[in-house]
């Protein structure tokens, strides 16, 4: 099994546990790996046969940037879920970065796995 990647994709949402955070959208970065065989598109080169990466992209933006969640956890959940379901992926890994939470800290946040690696 393959992995296509999509790193450090920043979106701007309402997150956070803190009043002053529940009325500012602050910015988390997404890194993403799913588990995709991709040897029918490197033969056809064709995105048909692929996962398209701009299409998770732009769910996730919409997503993402609408949602008003507390824990990084619950939104890191609600992604991958999107992604395996919305997408057909049966592997996920995401990683949500909340840059700035702790101070002296430079980033952030939880890298959860969800599914099973085809092959593993």
């Amino acid at each position: 099994m393959d992995t296509i990647y999509l790193n450090d994709l920043k979106i701007e949402t309402v997150i956070g546990i803190f009043d002053w955070e529940r009325r500012v959208k602050q910015t988390v970065s997404l890194d993403l790996e799913m588990a995709v065989d991709i040897a029918r598109a490197a033969a056809s080169d064709d995105i048909i046969d692929t996962l398209d990466y701009k299409s998770v992209a732009k769910r996730l933006i919409t997503f993402v940037g609408e949602s008003q969640f507390q824990l990084v956890e619950t939104l890191a959940e609600h992604v991958a879920s999107i992604i395996r379901e919305e997408f057909g992926v049966p592997w996920v890994r995401v990683r949500v970065n909340k840059r700035g939470a702790v101070r002296y800290a430079g980033d952030v946040g939880v890298v959860i796995e969800r599914g099973t690696r085809p092959g593993s």
